[in-house]
């Protein structure tokens, strides 16, 4: 591990944040997770955070085991193996690490400061640079994606999903009351147009067009209406269900520049 000065704390488990971890650890850095202690991730396959729920998981050739204490993430941070820990406050010591990544994807700033790490990254809308980050990485899909931005916002949030295969908005898949989500399929199921997915307290969830299902929050999870709840490929390419994908891969070499930058000039 050629950078093991460079111990790196990634907030967030999801699937962009774990196409940020795999270019990390590939090229050497010691990474630790930090999650919720009930992650609301869609695409569980391809998410760091699904160690959460399941205790350990295998994406591609990365593998993530569920950790209980700052000192034992600290540990295997220096292994094969990425550490995620349940924090949703910033428990690992400020004085051990030198670079911090907010990957939760809030769309806001919910409490990172620019005073936090000798290196703080934001990823997408909600961060500025210079003010409460030192640098943001640009996560909408376009000509800009994965640009490293070091003064300044990125684009702001449109509330709008990308295109994928023409469908936009309506391949999320959302909550249609509160409750707890029961799901009928699973990731990587073919589905048609209008079959009944799962149901949220009776109430039942329709797939919007024929596909792939991409992506579905775990079974059993407590939602709230309006809550994106799964995602539906027209592509019908199951083997992308299972696989990070060119945008998380993108965000990553953005982060990772960052880094090397940052490494480079001190």
């Amino acid at each position: 591990m050629i950078f093991r000065d460079y111990l790196t704390i990634v907030r967030g488990g999801g699937d962009l944040a774990t196409g940020v971890v795999y270019r990390l650890h590939k090229a050497g850095l010691p990474v630790i997770v930090l999650e919720l202690e009930r992650p609301l991730v869609v695409r569980r396959r391809v998410a760091l955070a699904a160690a959460v729920l399941e205790n350990q998981v295998q994406i591609e050739d990365l593998h993530a085991q569920l950790v209980t204490t700052s000192e034992e993430a600290m540990q295997i941070a220096y292994t094969t193996t990425i550490p995620v820990l349940v924090a949703p406050k910033l428990r690992i010591p400020r004085s051990a690490f030198r670079i911090l990544i907010d990957a939760r994807m809030a769309k806001r700033n919910i409490d990172t400061t620019i005073d936090q790490a000798p290196l703080v990254i934001g990823l997408g809308p909600g961060f500025t640079a210079v003010e409460d980050c030192h640098a943001v990485i640009e996560t909408k899909r376009g000509h800009s994606l994965g640009r490293v931005i070091w003064q300044g916002k990125p684009i702001p949030n449109t509330g709008t999903p990308g295109i994928i295969a023409g469908k936009g908005a309506e391949r999320v898949l959302r909550a249609p009351v509160d409750g707890r989500i029961q799901w009928y399929f699973d990731i990587g199921d073919s589905v048609a147009k209008g079959i009944v997915l799962g149901e949220v307290t009776g109430q039942p969830v329709l797939a919007p067009f024929d596909g792939v299902v991409r992506g579905l929050i775990a079974s059993g999870t407590a939602v709230t209406t309006g809550l994106k709840i799964g995602d539906i490929d027209a592509r019908a390419e199951r083997d992308a269900c299972f696989t990070i994908s060119d945008k998380a891969l993108s965000i990553g070499g953005g982060v990772l520049e960052a880094i090397l930058t940052f490494i480079n000039k001190n």
